[in-house]
């Protein structure tokens, strides 16, 4: 009589045990190709290779011992443990690499700076007189245009990467030459002001026309410019040059534009 009853209820027991192993196999499986994904990813970049090559050997290395786990039964714990010890050496490696790539680009700004004010320095050396007349001429010839808002020098999108804010290398000769003239003119104030065309998020563009007016201003006061002589203005989408249906128009809308004042350091109203 108490022969069926203890059947139903092993049968019950054994497929309870079988629904909780196929779920930890389930969760496993999740977890060795997540590792997988983030191995891979590393293994793939260059610069995480280079930065922290001991992090992405460890992370195969218990990547692979979760693959060898995955094949015996009952080993679903043990795989999800070494699949995420895997994925954590995955992130640290890569948390190494952004560390080394932030501070050699640092490095790099550094030396910028430090060559930008010698060149400056040396500069210095020639007479007033003779300099004056050849930073008015140079500032005249660098894409400059008198507008009702004043003398209006435009840096173009060249001298940036896309979507970044940071001066390249190329800009140094502008802003040597900007440095120059307003030394010589020490009335004169500016206004630098951002601008990018249509494409993207709106609320993202401005902010991105703000950060590069603001690297521009930066590297001029680091250049000696009193911070007070310049004011900073990013417009993001507004005020098109060009209309942005093409790769031409887009990237004339994407600049920088330095409104200088008068001799006098009257300065046109904001937009």
């Amino acid at each position: 009589m108490n022969l069926i009853p203890r059947a139903l209820s092993a049968c019950l027991l054994m497929g309870a045990a079988g629904l909780y192993g196929c779920a930890g196999h389930q969760n496993s499986d999740a977890a060795l190709q997540s590792a997988s994904t983030d191995f891979q990813k590393v293994k793939e970049d260059t610069n995480v290779l280079r930065s922290a090559p001991k992090d992405v050997i460890r992370a195969g290395e218990l990547l692979g011992r979760a693959e060898r786990l995955s094949g015996y039964i009952g080993s679903g714990q043990d795989v999800s443990h070494y699949a995420y010890l895997s994925s954590r050496y995955s992130a640290i490696a890569r948390e190494h690499s952004n560390l080394l790539l932030n501070q050699e680009r640092l490095a790099r700004l550094e030396l910028e700076r430090q060559r930008l004010q010698l060149a400056l320095r040396e500069q210095k050396l020639a007479g007033a007189q003779q300099q004056g007349k050849w930073a008015e001429d140079q500032i005249i010839s660098l894409s400059t245009n008198q507008t009702e808002r004043g003398l209006v020098m435009t840096l173009g999108d060249m001298l940036f990467d896309t979507g970044r804010a940071e001066l390249k290398a190329s800009a140094n000769r502008t802003v040597l030459k900007v440095v120059q003239f307003l030394q010589l003119n020490p009335k004169r104030v500016m206004r630098i002001e951002g601008y990018t065309d249509s494409t993207g998020d709106r609320q993202e563009n401005r902010q991105l026309s703000q950060d590069r007016a603001q690297s521009v201003a930066d590297v001029l006061v680091d250049l000696g410019i009193e911070e007070d002589r310049i004011q900073v203005e990013g417009y993001g989408d507004q005020y098109a040059v060009d209309a942005n249906t093409s790769e031409r128009g887009r990237a004339q809308n994407r600049r920088v534009e330095i409104v200088f004042s008068d001799e006098k350091g009257r300065l046109s109203a904001p937009r």
